[in-house]
């Protein structure tokens, strides 16, 4: 893989100085060097790649080209590239501030919050910080201190020196003070609310915003008891973990490491110079750079002289993944953990009077209010899947077609996405109940699964390697419309034969109402089993639900093929039937490999856990 080094994007904030241009390196040709963003994708001021092949391009643009897979597995769960990293050089003191939370952010500036961490490059003597409070106060002391200028009086002064580490929790009031110079790691926002600004003007000769009213919403207004358990890292949270690097050059002159298949590594040099070699090119380094190695570089190595910061994104603790599954009838919600457990969920009617923007909307509040009334905060939730019935092109996010729900070409990812802040991912609501299964259900031990649901059609669907199959165009599997029966009953789709048009749900209480001159249901037909016609429909039903689960396995070749739906409380009076014809029919019989089939095990839950695994 490449390895990139970056020119940062520049700020001339007014409190700042030029030691970031004498001393670290900086290209800038201004007076006032506040900050500069060494690693960085966000719009507000974007790194570049300095030198090699993609020389010229920001960050953003070499891995909008290559993927997110770039970021690693880790950052899956981020909609956007997850830190930014920064120096930053405090000639005067920078403002009394606070950044909020995820959820108060996502919801009220349309990006993320901020969490923070610092460690001072230098510090003149008796330089110090604000960090919090020295004493809980109340949300009306805090305005009064505003108003009457008096806050100072009761914030937290540190006083720091060069090595330095603190950790700045969303909802932290802090403030850098003059002569301290610091490095950065942060999540990847820019959302900053300002409450005392000195008196100072901007550039235009105005007194510089204040965000009060934000700020009281978002402070926590106790005393920060700095953490101390992030041993043997520097920092580590959710967002990033740093770790600190000192090479002297000679007892210590090279660090090996592997940047495997879940996460990036971001080389911050605050010292020395070098080389990084990795995946057969090197790249020179020395105080100020920073440099960037993509998920699965593979083995690399440090070598010179150097003190650096290293970042990379680690797994997030006690992740919450939303399912939902939007059906014409009913719209399901569930809230699954990282065991597949369903830990809270919700159903209500879909209202089909609605436009499909209303009704994916609707899906969309009622997931934030689960996770909201399950006491789950909103960064907590990692991804949300969503299953429904039809076409789905799942690599746009959009619903192609679905007769159920009268929908055609609907960007579902996109309309969800607006207002659940976290990655979407959708597919077909079969699909979705046979990963459910696979993951969480009788198929948990296998890695290859089918599922046939018989109801009111007959759906399902494959799983491979542990992954949806969808094929080489979009859509995925119809089990229910492969043709069992040449020039056979005529199905919904307008085909002749379709497995759908015998083994669902109507196609059998069809049968078995004629035969009996009345209407029929399904636990009536299985419940007699001395009745001769009756037990002619069920051997007929099962011939054709046979045949279709044959074609499959002679396809596939599958380990497990599993019998969901309306039909599933009475299979067990047909598995020994299917299980024999499966022996007989098979490509090989007795002599290949025959799959296992059972009942399906999660009933009602499969589509929601199989969307949250998505």
């Amino acid at each position: 893989m490449t390895v990139l080094k970056l020119k940062p994007a520049c700020k001339d904030y007014l409190w700042g100085g030029q030691r970031l241009k004498n001393e670290y390196n900086v290209e800038y040709d201004g007076d006032i060097l506040a900050e500069a963003w060494e690693l960085s994708c966000h719009p507000d001021g974007p790194s570049v790649i300095a030198e090699g092949l993609h020389a010229g391009r920001t960050l953003k643009e070499f891995i909008d080209e290559n993927g997110m897979e770039v970021l690693g597995t880790h950052c899956r769960r981020f909609r956007e590239f997850p830190i930014l990293t920064k120096f930053i050089d405090a000639k005067d003191n920078l403002s009394i501030q606070v950044h909020p939370s995820n959820g108060y952010a996502l919801q009220n500036e349309g990006q993320y919050g901020k969490t923070e961490m610092w460690y001072v490059l230098d510090a003149e003597p008796g330089a110090y910080l604000y960090y919090g409070f020295r004493q809980e106060i109340s949300k009306e002391e805090f305005a009064e201190r505003i108003r009457t200028n008096t806050l100072l009086e009761v914030l937290n002064p540190v006083e720091v020196h060069k090595g330095d580490t603190l950790f700045i929790e969303s909802g932290t009031l802090h403030a850098i003070g003059k002569g301290i110079l610091i490095a950065e790691i942060q999540q990847n926002s820019n959302v900053t609310y300002r409450v005392y600004d000195y008196g100072r003007v901007g550039k235009d000769g105005r007194k510089r915003d204040l965000h009060i009213e934000k700020a009281l919403a978002v402070t926590n207004r106790v005393p920060i008891v700095q953490r101390g358990e992030n041993y043997p890292h520097i920092a580590d949270c959710d967002y990033f973990t740093v770790d600190k690097l000192d090479l002297d050059g000679r007892l210590t002159y090279r660090m090996q490491g592997t940047v495997n298949e879940e996460s990036f590594l971001s080389v911050l040099i605050l010292d020395g110079e070098g080389r990084i070699r990795s995946g057969g090119e090197t790249v020179a380094y020395r105080k100020g750079d920073s440099i960037f190695l993509p998920a699965g570089s593979g083995d690399y190595s440090i070598e010179g002289k150097c003190d650096a910061l290293l970042t990379t994104i680690r797994e997030k603790a006690n992740p919450i993944r939303a399912g939902i599954v939007i059906g014409s009838a009913r719209t399901q919600i569930g809230l699954v953990n990282d065991q597949n457990e369903l830990i809270a969920e919700k159903n209500y009617a879909t209202d089909r009077t609605k436009t499909a923007e209303e009704i994916i909307e609707t899906a969309a509040q009622e997931t934030l209010a689960l996770l909201e009334n399950n006491n789950v905060p909103l960064d907590q939730c990692i991804g949300a899947g969503v299953g429904v019935p039809g076409t789905i092109d799942r690599q746009s996010g959009k619903v192609i077609y679905s007769n159920n729900l009268r929908w055609e070409n609907v960007a579902l990812r996109d309309i969800l996405g607006k207002v659940i802040p976290c990655p979407v991912r959708i597919a077909n609501d079969a699909d979705c109940a046979a990963l459910g299964e696979a993951t969480a259900g009788a198929g948990r031990e296998y890695s290859d699964v089918v599922l046939f649901t018989l109801g009111n059609g007959v759906g399902g669907g494959i799983i491979l390697n542990g992954q949806v199959f969808e094929g080489g165009i979009m859509g995925g599997s119809e089990i229910g419309h492969m043709v069992v029966r040449s020039a056979g009953r005529p199905c919904t789709c307008g085909r002749r034969g379709c497995l759908e048009a015998y083994a669902s749900v109507p196609a059998l209480t069809k049968a078995a109402s004629k035969a009996k001159g009345k209407q029929m249901t399904p636990e009536e037909i299985f419940a007699d089993d001395q009745d001769p016609e009756l037990q002619e429909i069920i051997r007929q039903y099962t011939e054709m639900l046979g045949t279709g689960i044959v074609n499959i396995v002679n396809l596939f070749r599958p380990q497990l093929i599993l019998i969901g739906g309306m039909l599933s409380p009475y299979a067990e009076r047909i598995l020994p039937a299917l299980r024999e014809m499966m022996k007989e029919e098979s490509f090989g019989g007795v002599h290949g490999n025959i799959p296992e089939l059972r009942t399906a095990m999660l009933k009602e839950t499969a589509g929601m856990i199989g969307a949250a695994n998505l």
